[in-house]
């Protein structure tokens, strides 16, 4: 093996997957370096976000750093409803007992506070057994030699080499890729979120949601807000700020040339949440990313040869209509990983560690989550469009209206089920159609008026930090035709069709009397969501080290 530095394990990524999986490498006494490519842990990330300690999961977050509750999250959450809308008219539920099944606890966290604490606590605890974390250093792909996986590359420094290696390094990971194990071809396997971090003191939203201080709230919300797009909006209360946003299924984005931005301003400028914005709007930070949907691409042998991957590098991001969980899923999946190679080590079988951390993924009950076997098996059947569009001409009929009617005393409970959601087919019926009859048939009207307006798309862009990375572009355009590439012009969450200051642009170009629309690209504005891989045809990596965006809340 090249003479290169060499740590027993390495780990990309100091998010919670990567921090569960560190954290337990030094709990089997195991030499471990951790890789970030932030200035600091979080300043890349961006969740909702909900962290969940699950009753059934063999680690949680708290379990592994104690004290965690107190000094990196937000907020205990403590009520939990979706909103059902039809313009004006609203019918809610009360999704409780859904949110608290297999449920511990629920907090809030806003990624930047909490992953830099995470960051503390896994370099001390690996500098212990002699390894210790780098911010600031972009891992951009594999070592191998004579075919095999030996350790790492990086833009700012040599290889490094190791037994085993953790790929943390989030959805967009490069290492998967790098290792074929994950690729961008299909829309319909991706969601993208689009959030907004709103100022708001403790006593208004204590006043305004009705919580005390060591209580919160989480909001969903569905029906023909969202122009059709199959997806929905959420709201959570944090210690003194509100995180809002939007989550919609990539390829129905690009189906109905909707512009993200737009979408979520439809959320944020909506009469019902008058009564929670008020009058004094004041919007901190505006992010994206892209969210795996696990239910299609969940990896069943998340590893290759001394690579393993965890929490949305493997796909392991559970979206499944109220149901939304992913750090949970990391952090077990991380803890898993190290553990796996720890056991498989001390029978002197480490090339075994992938396949013993995929047998524990199963049963330990993780992929049962993942990958609902019930969906699977009526995937094919409900999320065919012949019968979406009989399913939704018998909703909007006067037949499947009266059924709603006299459904209306047992719906709420129906939400409440967990297997039904976990079945829920990614068609327009259960974002849009149902629960548009629902309001239209149940609902309440809303009498409240939005004052709130937010910013333009280019206040936002102006109001994030970016180091520019002159010079070095993170994404090229292999094909400038708007036939290849010019969804992005729309789907790209800080671009739009006649914005000339985002990062996808649609031009016009004359030549000879004729005249071709092309995409041109600026990556100085861009959150690194990776929806652009998915949608255009680009040569896509992350910035190096330092470079890019850095979120300050996320």
């Amino acid at each position: 093996m090249s003479d290169y530095e060499h740590y027993e394990a390495l780990v990309v990524g100091a998010g919670p997957g990567g921090a569960a999986a560190a954290a337990t490498f030094a709990n089997y006494g195991i030499e471990t370096l951790v890789l970030e490519r932030g200035v600091e842990a979080g300043s890349k990330n961006v969740s909702g976000g909900l962290i969940y300690a699950e009753e059934s999961a063999p680690y949680t977050i708290d379990d592994l750093f104690p004290g965690f509750r107190e000094a990196a999250a937000e907020r205990p959450i403590t009520k939990y409803r979706i909103h059902n809308i039809a313009g004006d008219k609203v019918e809610s539920f009360d999704l409780t007992d859904l949110h608290e099944h297999d449920t511990e606890w629920s907090d809030s966290v806003l990624r930047r506070k909490m992953d830099s604490w995470l960051e503390d606590r896994v370099h001390e605890r690996t500098r212990e057994t002699g390894g210790g974390l780098l911010t600031g250093v972009h891992v951009n792909g594999l070592l191998r030699e004579e075919g095999r996986i030996v350790g790492v590359t990086l833009d700012e420094l040599d290889p490094i080499t190791a037994d085993i290696i953790v790929a943390a390094d989030g959805v967009n990971s490069e290492l998967a890729r790098d290792a074929g194990l994950m690729d961008w071809d299909e829309p319909d396997e991706w969601f993208q979120g689009v959030k907004a971090v709103v100022d708001m003191p403790e006593d208004a939203i204590a006043d305004r949601f009705d919580v005390a201080e060591d209580e919160g709230a989480a909001h969903l919300f569905s029906g023909d807000l969202f122009e059709g797009v199959r997806g929905g909006g959420f709201l959570y209360t944090n210690r003194d700020t509100l995180s809002l946003g939007t989550v919609f299924h990539l390829d129905s984005l690009v189906a109905e040339q909707a512009e993200p931005h737009e979408l979520l301003d439809g959320l944020l400028t909506h009469p019902l949440l008058a009564q929670w914005l008020g009058d004094d709007y004041t919007e901190l930070e505006y992010s994206a990313k892209l969210v795996p949907d696990s239910k299609k691409v969940a990896l069943r042998e998340p590893h290759f040869g001394r690579l393993l991957l965890v929490g949305d590098a493997a796909g392991q991001m559970q979206a499944q209509g109220p149901i939304i969980k992913g750090m949970n899923h990391a952090v077990t999946a991380g803890a898993l990983a190290a553990e796996s190679y720890a056991q498989a080590k001390s029978r002197n079988e480490p090339e075994k560690a992938g396949t013993r951390y995929a047998r524990k993924l199963r049963s330990e009950g993780v992929m049962k989550k993942l990958r609902p076997r019930g969906y699977e098996l009526l995937r094919g059947v409900a999320e065919d469009d012949g019968v979406t569009d009989v399913v939704d001409i018998v909703l909007t009929s006067a037949v499947g209206r009266a059924g709603v009617r006299a459904l209306s005393g047992r719906l709420e409970r129906l939400y409440n089920v967990p297997t039904l959601s976990a079945l829920m087919p990614d068609t327009r019926t259960p974002y849009v159609t149902l629960p548009t009859v629902i309001a239209e048939e149940l609902g309440t009207r809303v009498r409240d008026e939005s004052s709130v307006t937010p910013p333009d798309l280019e206040a936002r862009i102006g109001g994030l930090t970016y180091d520019t990375d002159i010079g070095s572009p993170h994404i090229t355009l292999r094909d400038e035709s708007y036939e290849a590439s010019g969804a992005a012009v729309a789907a790209c969450p800080v671009s739009a069709v006649d914005f000339g200051g985002g990062c996808y642009r649609e031009e016009v170009v004359r030549t000879n009397g004729s005249e071709e629309r092309v995409v041109s690209l600026d990556t100085q504005p861009c959150v690194e969501c990776g929806t652009c891989a998915v949608v255009a045809d680009t040569e896509w990596t992350h910035p190096r080290g330092d470079k890019g965006v850095e979120f300050k809340w996320g």
